[in-house]
């Protein structure tokens, strides 16, 4: 969605106010408006709207830097709020309430920093995928605000995660009746990349690993499943990059490495 906002703006903005490094964004449209939020060193969360160019909200419940930002769409549509989730170095997720100012939930079962959160891509976004410092990766119920399942297996610390793209099987997004016993069954799995190397596949209802993808030399930084719109191929395949300079692309099925990016001449 972000990349579709900025291929098509035809406006070159700047939104300044953060006074820390700016580690992370994210772009939404809630009718006819567009927002970008922010995450930065200097603990707060920020919304900006882009037809004006103006911070509309800022948030400074975080006690430490905000690592991860998401607009919260399972919010919008079912509840309709307008809600953006973070995750930050003092070891919790919050939820905000953009129009009202207002912190609407906090998880805080991790023991360490949590860096990397992702929404569901299915059950419209009801279920939270985050990475930590804790070395786990939990699965969250964004509607009863408990956590579902905790993954383990990395030595070391997590830097991200995924969760497996909408199947064609399972279209009905906007079915809150589906429970986690569902999506299992579905097949749906959570991937994650660690600071010991490797990137893990996991069965997101039986939290067993189903494969380790070993091949970086470096802490793996950044984590992304392949899309359907690529077909068969497409779906079955896994992007990583890492502190070791390359990105790689992974077969999910074989468990090997497909190809390799390696230009790169800094991290």
């Amino acid at each position: 969605m972000l990349d579709t906002f900025l291929s098509s703006s035809k406006l070159l903005n700047t939104f300044n106010g953060h006074t820390r490094m700016v580690w992370s964004i994210d772009y939404s449209t809630f009718g006819d408006d567009q927002f970008i939020c922010s995450g930065s060193g200097d603990n707060t969360v920020r919304v900006w709207d882009v037809n004006t160019n103006q911070q509309i909200q800022s948030f400074d419940g975080h006690s430490k830097a905000v690592g991860c930002v998401k607009f919260s769409q399972y919010h919008h549509h079912y509840h309709r709020r307008n809600a953006i989730c973070s995750s930050s170095d003092d070891n919790t997720i919050r939820f905000w309430d953009i129009k009202n100012n207002q912190q609407l939930k906090i998880f805080n079962e991790h023991t360490l920093w949590v860096n990397s959160i992702v929404f569901s891509p299915f059950n419209g976004g009801r279920y939270l995928c985050s990475g930590s410092g804790d070395k786990t990766i939990r699965l969250w119920d964004v509607e009863t605000s408990k956590s579902l399942h905790v993954f383990y297996g990395h030595t070391k610390e997590v830097w991200c995660v995924d969760i497996s793209p909408l199947q064609s099987n399972n279209n009905n997004v906007d079915n809150k009746s589906n429970n986690i016993g569902v999506i299992g069954g579905n097949g749906y799995t959570v991937c994650s990349g660690s600071i010991d190397t490797t990137i893990r596949m996991w069965d997101i209802e039986t939290t067993k690993q189903l494969s380790v993808f070993n091949g970086h030399i470096g802490n793996v930084r950044s984590i992304k499943y392949g899309s359907n719109e690529l077909g068969n191929n497409g779906a079955n395949t896994i992007l990583s990059g890492s502190y070791d300079k390359s990105v790689r692309l992974w077969d999910i099925r074989s468990g090997r490495q497909i190809q390799l990016f390696d230009t790169h001449e800094q991290l």
